[in-house]
């Protein structure tokens, strides 16, 4: 069953939530979007049952072109959308985003806060901010070198300009491009792979990333010592082992 709010639609396909932005015409991320998108997060965190989430846009043209300027006048939210970054980056669950077209300013930075980025032939991607005198806001001057290197993150947001697909995924932004026709079948099949994976062992390991790459080398391997250390002793660990042995498929029970 969907459940709507103003502008956000959420749905589930098994163990994956399904998040849509609908906001026309561009899908802008308002207030409200930004309120969505945490409240069904927020709602596939806490069941047992979600082990993945894929996030992507409604209609054809926009995943997001980012920040609602409309609501700039009154400051905007910026917290929020910070939140939303923050929260999709830290998540228990494996986070995918499905880029069915224009990935703009802050909805480009929402796409760099997932932890997979798969898009369309048709899709662009772009931080646009410094042609408005501004910069980005939502993690994009920190997320987006981290991802593709200072070189080609510096290009994008000094210029301004838009990157296609194809060079999406020269560069590394995306892991795959695929036919629009195909970007929600595609996206949700390797959303149900991830939703196979062992839910405590995804989220050690996106911590174990995601604070290796804040500090050194040394303080990485620290982590990453301390999240198997600490994934050996789970009953998940046990039936991994056990099932292999046995030749069987495991059951992953997160505990």
């Amino acid at each position: 069953m969907a459940e709507t709010t103003e502008s956000v639609r959420s749905e589930r396909d098994g163990a994956v939530a399904l998040v849509t932005i609908c906001h026309p015409p561009v899908n802008a991320i308002s207030r409200a979007v930004a309120a969505g998108i945490l409240e069904a997060l927020g709602t596939a965190e806490v069941d047992p049952e979600c082990r993945a989430l894929l996030i992507t846009g409604e209609g054809e043209r926009y995943f997001s072109a980012g920040a609602d300027i409309t609501e700039f006048p009154t400051g905007g939210d910026v917290a929020g959308s910070v939140e939303v970054t923050r929260r999709l980056e830290a998540s228990r669950l494996p986070v995918l985003a499905a880029v069915n077209g224009i990935a703009f300013g802050g909805g480009c930075e929402i796409a760099l806060a997932c932890d997979l980025r798969i898009c369309a032939e048709t899709a662009r991607f772009g931080q646009p901010e410094i042609k408005l005198g501004i910069m980005p806001g939502w993690g994009g001057t920190q997320r987006l070198p981290r991802l593709i290197g200072r070189g080609p993150a510096l290009e994008m947001l000094l210029t301004g300009d838009p990157v296609g697909a194809a060079r999406a995924l020269e560069c590394g932004l995306v892991t795959r491009v695929v036919a629009a026709e195909r970007l929600r079948e595609e996206a949700l099949e390797l959303a149900r792979v991830l939703a196979q994976r062992p839910p405590l062992a995804v989220a050690a390991t996106k911590r174990a990333v995601h604070s290796g790459l804040d500090g050194s080398l040394e303080a990485g391997l620290a982590v990453e010592q301390e999240e198997f250390t600490r994934l050996l002793g789970t009953d998940d660990a046990r039936e991994g082992v056990l099932a292999f042995l046995e030749k069987r498929p495991p059951t992953w029970r997160g505990r």
